[in-house]
This record gives structure tokens, C-alpha cells and sequence, in this order.
């Protein structure tokens, strides 16, 4: 008998998947300690299209990703501590923030925006004072306005300096902490473009400014999903290359920020480990400090996607079927929403996912199918890279005929990036948390959207 758990690659830790499996109706199901959420009563409650937010699962792996740190620190005896940085363009939803800030995460934003989202929370006391929040990308006057007016009413905000003109400005504008970027000219296997790189100064420049008063951090970033382990032990080592020629003019340097860049296995392929390229890290800075006889510093690590990504599913329903004359599937399969609007990924940067159904997941008879979405766009599909995804096939005598399909790993840039592309409605979306379902976002009607522009 066919193990259908593991065909469908569920309750797999390496996969990010632990949290899901089958239960005696051949249904899919999500657990949360003792509590479990059979995803069809969720559509039968919801409809579709439907995304779930999984809160708890946020704050499982944040806690995970402490203690893999702090054993390490201890294992290694670093002096340092590591701090994690939520980057808060990866998806802003309230939902995604606040679980990771009380978990003991902090903030890491990329515009005047997301800053003053920072700010109302903390003016409604949704967190500590003393939690730090790092200012990154470009800086328009509103953005250091924002950073001003926050750290002058005691919010302990670090703003990274990315060029000349913001270099000048904090020279010139009292402050306390600062950091600064730098673009390590290495280049790695990930998704960015790999001949340009518009952020930060090089290693040189950054030498020839001398002393920086009150400088506290230095941050580097270069790339998202970076796909060998190598890569990003080699970047930390050519930042601490630079990080101990800096110390030497700006003792107070004390932080070396990693950025992102660890990777989700959205196809569901082995990846490597948390745990392998924390040892790697805390290994290397242990070396590289005592080397060069100077405190270790502390770690940041602002890998957003790897936190937030599997915290989330989306759910269609496949609601007609289309017979493909050439092509390594036998059919098209047409959802009740769209990859352009909903998962922008898909189109955008080729993603790949990881798909299983929803119902009938114990059936015999699978099909060799590609999905499409509502949309009028010949871009709004999903072909598996040209492959095919193996799917219930509808022709099945006893199968239930309303399949639906869920989409893992979509809690990252998702919903950001979505759009009403031929005036489509966003999905519902749910929050499953503490047994509790939670309706954040209901269907969108006509009038709504209509609305949105200008009806």
C-alpha cells in the first residue's frame, strides 16, 4: 500500500512540512500541537480562493532558529549574542509581524512606511522600548524625518547608511547608532541580478571615509535563496575581513549583520539545514576573532522568507479541465484564481511550488496536469518548469468532483506583490491560530474592487 504521507512529502521537519497530514478522509489537515485544522471544513466555511496564515508555525521556527544559535554560542564559547531582524517587506500582515516580535525577534524596514507601521504599534505600547529596529534602503526625507523624530522620543532605531548623500546627512545630524553597508563584490548562486549591484559602498570606499562617529554595525546583503551552504560562510568570511579594518578606526563597532539569503525548498527538494550553516557561521567568527585578537561581535541574521514562507498556504479550487494535444501533461487544470494576482512569484521569478491536493489524497488514478488561472494572460499558469504536477484525475468514477489544491510555502512576498489583473478578487484569507479561525480578509465583491479603481 502506497505510503500517501510520503508521496505527498507531509510531516517532514526538513521540508517544512511537520505540521501537516492526512487524516481518515482522505482529506489534508494542518496541526498545531493538539489542536488540528481539516482545510475542507476551512473551505466549506471560507469558499475559495483561500489563504491560511499559520502564526503559531512562525513562531515555532523563530524559537527553533534561537536556540540552534544560542547552542552553538555556548558550544563555541562566543562572547557574542545573536539577534534575529524581521525584515518586514517580506509580508507586513499584522499577523506575520506580532508573533515574531513576541517571540523576541526585532524590526527590520525598508521604507517611511514601514517605519511609521513600526511607530503605531509601538505608540500603542504593542511592544518594548527597548526593541531595535534597523532602517534600510534608500532614504527619502520623510523616511529620516520618521528616523529623527523616533529616536529622539526614545525608540532605538539603527539606520544603515547606502550612500554619499546619507553618509553626509548623519555626519551632520546628531545620532547615536549607526551602521553601513557594504557590497562584498563576490558573487553567489541566488536569485539578483549578478552584474549590478546598487546598495552600499564596496570594501575600499568604506575604508578610505575613516572614523564614522557612532558606528555600531556593519551590514551586508547580497542575494535571495542563495543555493550553497559555501557561499554564505565565504560572504561572512570577506565581511570580517573588512569588519577588522574597520574596528580598528571605529571601536565601537560591535554588530556584523548577515542580511538574508537562506533559502526555502519550495519544490520540496532537499535543502540544507538550519542547523549546518549555524555552526558554519558561529565556527568562522570564532576563528576569525581570535585570529585578529578582538571581541566577537554580535550576529544578526534577517533571514525573512526562511521564517515567514511555510507559515502560509493557498488553497483553489480547480473548476474545469481543458485536454492538452502536446505537451509533457495530459491536462489543464483551471483554478478559481489567478498565479499573476495571488502567487506573482510564479510568472515573475519562474517560482516552483510545492502542490498536493486538498481532497481525494488517497486516490489511485493521478493525473499529469499544468494549472491556469482567470485571467485572459497566456503568463498566468503554472507548468512546473515545463514538467507537470501529478493531481486527482477528475475522470475518476468515485472520486469527489469538487477537487481543491493547496499551495505551501506562500507567507513570503505574496501578498505585497499582489494585483488585480482583469479586476480579479484577492483571496479570503484566515488565520488558523490557538484552535481559533479568524477571518482577516473576506471576498472581494464587484463594487469593491470597482472602488479600488476610481468606480
Amino acid at each position: 500500500m502506497k505510503n500517501y504521507k510520503k508521496f505527498w512529502k507531509l510531516g517532514v521537519k526538513e521540508l517544512n512540512t511537520e505540521i501537516f497530514d492526512i487524516n481518515k478522509s482522505d482529506e489534508l489537515i494542518i496541526r498545531e500541537g493538539n489542536y488540528q485544522y481539516p482545510v475542507m471544513d476551512l473551505i466549506k466555511k471560507f469558499g475559495t480562493p483561500l489563504e491560511v496564515a499559520l502564526p503559531f508555525f512562525i513562531e515555532k521556527r523563530l524559537n527553533d532558529l534561537f536556540d540552534i544559535f544560542n547552542y552553538y554560542l555556548k558550544f563555541y564559547h562566543y562572547n557574542g549574542r545573536f539577534f534575529y531582524h524581521y525584515p518586514m517587506k517580506v509580508n507586513q500582515n499584522k499577523e506575520f509581524v506580532l508573533p515574531i516580535i513576541s517571540e523576541g525577534g526585532q524590526i527590520e524596514v525598508s521604507s517611511a512606511n514601514e517605519l511609521w507601521l513600526v511607530k503605531k504599534l509601538w505608540e500603542q505600547d504593542q511592544f518594548n522600548t527597548k526593541i531595535r529596529v534597523i532602517c534600510n534602503a534608500p532614504k527619502t526625507t520623510a523616511y529620516l524625518g520618521l528616523i529623527s523624530d523616533l529616536r529622539s522620543r526614545g525608540l532605538h532605531v539603527l539606520p544603515v547608511i547606502e550612500d554619499e548623500e546619507e553618509l553626509a546627512y548623519f555626519k551632520k545630524t546628531p545620532t547615536t547608532d549607526l551602521g553601513i553597508r557594504t557590497d562584498i563584490e563576490r558573487k553567489v548562486q541566488s536569485r539578483w541580478d549578478k552584474k549590478f549591484n546598487r546598495f552600499g559602498f564596496s570594501p575600499n570606499e568604506i575604508l578610505n571615509i575613516g572614523a564614522i562617529k557612532n558606528l555600531k554595525m556593519l551590514h551586508y546583503h547580497i542575494g535571495s535563496q542563495i543555493t550553497q551552504v559555501q557561499d554564505l560562510v565565504y560572504l561572512l568570511k570577506e565581511a570580517m575581513q573588512l569588519f577588522i579594518k574597520l574596528k580598528e578606526k571605529n571601536p565601537g563597532l560591535d554588530i556584523i549583520d548577515i542580511g538574508g539569503g537562506f533559502p526555502i525548498s519550495y519544490d520540496k527538494k532537499k535543502n540544507y539545514p538550519v542547523e549546518r550553516v549555524v555552526k558554519g557561521i558561529v565556527r568562522h567568527l570564532s576563528k576569525i576573532t581570535a585570529k585578529a585578537k578582538i571581541n566577537p561581535p554580535d550576529i544578526v541574521a534577517e533571514w525573512g522568507r526562511y521564517l515567514v514562507a511555510p507559515a502560509q498556504i493557498t488553497i483553489f479550487k480547480v473548476i474545469r479541465q481543458k485536454n492538452i494535444a502536446q505537451g509533457m501533461a495530459k491536462k489543464w487544470f483551471i483554478i478559481d484564481g489567478s498565479f499573476i494576482n495571488d502567487l506573482s512569484d510564479t510568472w515573475a521569478l519562474h517560482q516552483r511550488w510545492h502542490i498536493v491536493p486538498v481532497n481525494n489524497m488517497r486516490v489511485k488514478k493521478l493525473e499529469r496536469v499544468w494549472l491556469a488561472g482567470l485571467s485572459c494572460d497566456s503568463d498566468d499558469k503554472y507548468t512546473e518548469g515545463g514538467s507537470y504536477i501529478l493531481l486527482p484525475s477528475l475522470n475518476e468514477q468515485e472520486l469527489d468532483k469538487n477537487q481543491y489544491l493547496a499551495v505551501f510555502d506562500t507567507g513570503a512576498y505574496q501578498d505585497s506583490l499582489s494585483s488585480h489583473h482583469c479586476l480579479l478578487s484577492s483571496p479570503a484569507k484566515v488565520i488558523a491560530q490557538n484552535g481559533i479561525l479568524t477571518l482577516v480578509r473576506k471576498h472581494e465583491s464587484p463594487e469593491e474592487i470597482g472602488k479600488q479603481f476610481g468606480w
